[in-house]
């Protein structure tokens, strides 16, 4: 399947127990190195909180992820944090949740609470949308088979975003990567017509 779900846009969520306020930021994060920057940006901005946890996961696949518990005792804030990723099937998302400690301490079971709480709270205000990974073939063909191609290229849910027509055409076309193995198999079919996958 090629379908995957990440978050509308930023979302923000607030959760406080026993006088400890949690700030809960969720934001679309392309990439690892976007997730860390987005992190570090809220770093500097609440770098009077006493922690700033995260979580984030990469990728259609969600095969890239991360936590980070920044000085809570471990398992109790970016497990929890991820654990409401991954229980909205997201993806493309980093949810960092700042903590001002209100000086009662909140314990274990209190703090993986907390922390989970804060971080559904964001996503929730995020929302949650259908994406679909995309793929790109590159047919090159005599004119003459122009016609057959072009007739393809029409077909719903197919993008042209590349043409070239001359002696030796090409066309590039973007489709849902669940569509590839069909339309390949198409352009092959035609006279003349050789067909490349770009990932």
């Amino acid at each position: 399947m090629d379908t995957y779900y990440t978050v509308e846009g930023p979302g923000e969520g607030r959760y406080t127990e026993k006088m400890s306020r949690f700030l809960a930021f969720a934001r679309p994060a392309a990439s690892a190195a976007e997730a860390r920057e987005i992190v570090r940006e809220l770093q500097n901005r609440y770098h009077d909180a006493r922690h700033v946890c995260w979580a984030y996961m990469i990728g259609p696949q969600r095969n890239e992820w991360q936590l980070n518990d920044n000085g809570e005792p471990s398992g109790t804030a970016g497990k929890p944090i991820l654990g409401q990723i991954n229980s909205l099937e997201l993806t493309d998302v980093v949810v960092a949740v700042v903590r001002y400690f209100g000086g009662i301490k909140l314990g274990t079971s209190g703090l993986i609470v907390a922390y989970r709480e804060a971080a559904r709270l964001a996503l929730e205000a995020a929302g949650r949308k259908e994406c679909h990974e995309m793929r790109s073939v590159k047919a090159i063909f005599p004119y003459v088979a122009a016609d057959g191609v072009m007739k393809i290229s029409k077909l719903p849910g197919i993008e042209v975003t590349e043409r070239e027509f001359d002696n030796v055409c090409s066309v590039t076309l973007r489709m849902r990567a669940d569509m590839i193995d069909e339309m390949t198999g198409r352009l092959d079919a035609l006279s003349g017509v050789s067909v490349e996958v770009i990932e």
